[in-house]
Formats: structure tokens, C-alpha cells, sequence
């Protein structure tokens, strides 16, 4: 019945017309860079919404009514989204399915969600977003896959890419000159959950997370007892909560550490209109809570 009614949903998908490109993502993140490469050629629709949780997303009749006529569907990849082969199989030769982070070099990780009919591991760590060049790969990706799925606005889709890239340049050089002034040996980032392990790869950090891949690995108390003496011989200054997480767990840790709360990272790309807006407020928080 599930199944059947997502196809009825989606069998009528209609043809481009001239000029017109739809294209859905289920990651926030992936929005904006249809939108930069996209420009005024495409339609962007937005799945999971500013607030949504991309980890445990699963979309509704609604959502893809939503996406009726969408040409190319964008996710995350790297085992991010769990109903991934549900998806294909109701979208079927309907529209392109485009895993942006297939091809993108992984770091390893291990997640196990509980609780939901698409139980899983990650055999990698998903949140590939966190590193500004990798990004910068993907941009290039939906480039592509947009060109594709519309020749006629190849050159606007090359170009646009061309241009946001440079924008992400300028990110990742502005980036570097605020983390300079975070001493070296204070570059240990403690945050809730494992979101931000390409980002230390990048920079030089040395990751603490609380929790797992996702916010519901809670660590035992054998774990957690571990994590404090870390904490405590690395001298760890500050600990970052998540927007999107109950930071309780957190503050437990501060009180038993003496190290201080920092403000709350962003680790999927919820809550902001953009990707630099994201990387921007993550990185001062960073410096602001490490820096000299």
C-alpha cells in the first residue's frame, strides 16, 4: 500500500518543458548549491525544510507531491539517508537520483540508528559537507548532473559553478586566518555528536565527540568517564553543543570537567540559509571558545 501509493504520486512526472529544470534534495545543504549552480534556470524544492533532520528523514506522500515533476533528485550519500533504495525503487526511471557523495573520499566511521524501519551502519562518516573542499567537489557534481539532465543551460550551470567555487575559495582562505589564531595546541574540538570529523581533518583539530554519528549514541558511562579524563589531560577549553541537540548531557560534562560551554555548532546545515552563513557561524563560535 506504502509503495503504491508513492508510484501513483510520482507516474505523473512530466517532461521538461523549455527552460524548466526541478530539482529536489533531501539535505538542506544541497538546496543552496542547486540554487548558486542552478540560478534562475531551476527549481529548487526543498524536501526535509530549514528545520529538518537529515539523519532521520523519511519522506511522506506530501513531500513528494511536493517534488511532482522533479527531474533529478539530490542526497548526501555515504549511507546519510536510509531509505535511499525505497526511494529509487518508487522514482524508478521517473527521474535521475543523484547520491552527491559517492564519489567523494570518506572518512571511516560507524552508526548504528535504532528505532526506524531503515536500521543501518554507516561504514563511513556521512557528513562530508563539514569539509570546505569537498564542497567545493560537490558543486561540481551537481554542475554536472543539472547539465545532464538540461544541455541547453550547460554553459549558466558551468559558470555559476565556476563562480560559487570561487566563493567557497575565499571561504576556506578566510577560514584558515581565523583558525590561525586558535593556538595548536588547543585545537581539540569537543562537540555533541561525531559531525565534524572532516572538518578537524582539514584543520588541523583533534575531535572529541560526546556521542556517535548520530545524536542517539549516547556513550556508556565507562565511555563517558573515558572521554573526561581526554578532556582533562588534553586540556580541552571549551565544549560546543548542537543547535539541534539537547545539550543536558553536555552540561553534565562542564560541571564534572570545569570546561566551559562554547556556543552551538551547526552540524547539518539546519537553521541557515546557506552553506558559508553555516561555516561562518560554526568557525567563529570555534575561535571565539579556543582562541587565544
Amino acid at each position: 500500500m506504502f509503495r503504491v501509493f508513492f508510484a501513483t504520486i510520482l507516474l505523473g512526472l512530466f517532461p521538461l518543458q523549455a527552460g524548466e529544470l526541478k530539482v529536489a534534495v533531501l539535505h538542506p545543504l544541497l538546496g543552496d548549491i542547486a540554487r548558486q549552480v542552478g540560478g534562475g534556470s531551476v527549481e529548487v524544492v526543498d524536501l526535509i525544510g530549514p528545520n529538518g533532520d537529515p539523519h532521520h528523514f523519511e519522506p511522506k506522500p506530501d513531500d513528494l507531491k511536493k517534488a511532482e515533476g522533479a527531474t533529478i533528485y539530490l542526497v548526501a550519500g555515504m549511507g546519510l539517508e536510509g531509505y535511499l533504495p525505497k526511494l529509487k525503487a518508487i522514482i524508478a526511471n521517473k527521474a535521475v537520483l543523484v547520491e552527491v557523495g559517492s564519489t567523494l573520499p570518506a572518512l571511516e566511521g560507524a552508526c548504528d540508528h535504532e528505532g526506524h524501519d531503515h536500521d543501518h551502519e554507516h561504514e563511513t562518516d556521512p557528513h562530508w559537507w563539514h569539509s570546505i573542499d569537498l564542497f567545493r567537489r560537490a558543486t561540481g557534481i551537481v554542475s554536472g548532473s543539472l547539465a545532464d539532465a538540461a544541455p541547453e543551460h550547460a554553459e549558466e550551470f558551468r559558470k555559476n559553478a565556476e563562480a560559487y567555487r570561487k566563493k567557497l575559495d575565499e571561504l576556506e582562505r578566510w577560514t584558515r586566518r581565523e583558525i590561525s589564531k586558535i593556538p595548536r595546541d588547543s585545537r581539540h574540538l569537543a562537540t555533541a555528536h561525531a559531525a565534524f570529523n572532516y572538518f578537524c581533518k582539514d584543520f588541523g583539530f583533534t575531535a572529541h565527540p560526546v556521542q556517535g554519528l548520530s545524536r542517539e549514541q549516547m556513550p556508556d558511562p565507562k565511555e563517558l568517564a573515558a572521554l573526561v579524563t581526554t578532556l582533562k589531560k588534553e586540556k580541552v577549553l571549551a565544549i560546543f553543543p548542537e543547535k539541534e541537540s539537547n545539550p543536558k548531557i553536555l552540561q553534565t560534562l562542564t560541571n564534572d570537567t570545569g570546561i566551559r560551554l562554547g556556543e552551538p555548532l551547526i552540524a547539518d546545515g539546519t537553521g541557515v540559509k546557506s552553506y558559508d552563513e553555516m561555516v561562518r557561524h560554526n568557525v567563529t563560535a570555534i575561535v571565539k571558545g579556543l582562541g587565544r
